[in-house]
């Protein structure tokens, strides 16, 4: 593979000349690859992720077991009589003759294992969030509400539409002054000429009413009006609606 070439890449150029004809023994050749590398790219344009590395062993795996006797006392223990990480760190020391472990590797392992015993105890899942990614051009939101305007010295109630795309975060908005579906359906042909075309992926939406005729409580599941339906059937927009309320709609 040469110097500064992704195995993606060396995977795109396999693909390329193979499908110009070139045999598999002159791939192997042009790329100064093996014979298993050129199967692998043939088959599949994205390389397989390496397989994991075992787990390091570390300096506090003997100790933890006494951590973890400590954390679940903690639920029914007064707020004043909770171990803190400091207390923990000194009790190993003191108490279990821990040496050679620094302060630092405790506070994560305890920071790790604390909401993990909440569970385990049945007090409820832990507070997590999980980090989003998105294709280019894949995925887009759309919030339509209300937003106060001062026009000619006025404060006046108008409706702004907004469309951002969830990759690159460029957003397109429009400012009308009903919140009526004509004011939607127009606020997304003016989003998809801006941007040159249709996410084509999938468009979050909250609880709109000019798309949603009624809402099914607690679930994504939702009854459309048919403009709408005909309206993103027209475009090949692929709705995603958001649960009702504060837990979904953030």
């Amino acid at each position: 593979m040469p110097p500064g070439q992704s195995k993606v890449e060396l995977y795109a150029a396999l693909r390329r000349d193979a499908r110009e004809g070139m045999s598999n023994r002159a791939l192997e050749r042009k790329c100064r690859v093996g014979w298993r590398t050129v199967q692998k790219a043939l088959s599949s344009a994205w390389p397989q992720p390496r397989e994991p590395y075992a787990p390091r062993r570390s300096k506090l795996d003997p100790f933890k077991p006494v951590i973890d006797q400590m954390l679940p006392a903690d639920l029914d223990a007064p707020r004043k009589q909770r171990h803190t990480v400091v207390r923990i760190y000194r009790r190993l020391i003191n108490e279990h003759a821990m040496d050679d472990v620094s302060y630092q590797v405790v506070r994560a392992y305890v920071a790790k294992r604390k909401p993990e015993i909440r569970v385990e105890a049945g007090r409820g899942p832990a507070q997590v969030f999980i980090e989003q990614s998105h294709l280019a051009g894949a995925e887009a939101e759309v919030d339509f509400g209300e937003v106060a305007v001062r026009l000619r010295g006025e404060l006046m109630k108008c409706h702004l539409f907004c469309l951002r795309l969830s990759f690159s975060g460029k957003a397109v908005h429009r400012v009308f002054a009903s919140g009526g579906q004509e004011a939607f359906f127009e606020g997304h042909e003016h989003a998809f000429r801006v941007l040159g075309g249709v996410p084509f992926g999938k468009i979050r939406y909250a609880n709109l009413k000019a798309a949603v005729a009624s809402v099914l409580v607690f679930t994504r599941r939702r009854v459309e009006t048919d403009r709408w339906t005909a309206f993103r059937s027209h475009y090949g927009i692929e709705p995603f609606s958001c649960t009702p309320g504060i837990e979904g709609a953030h």
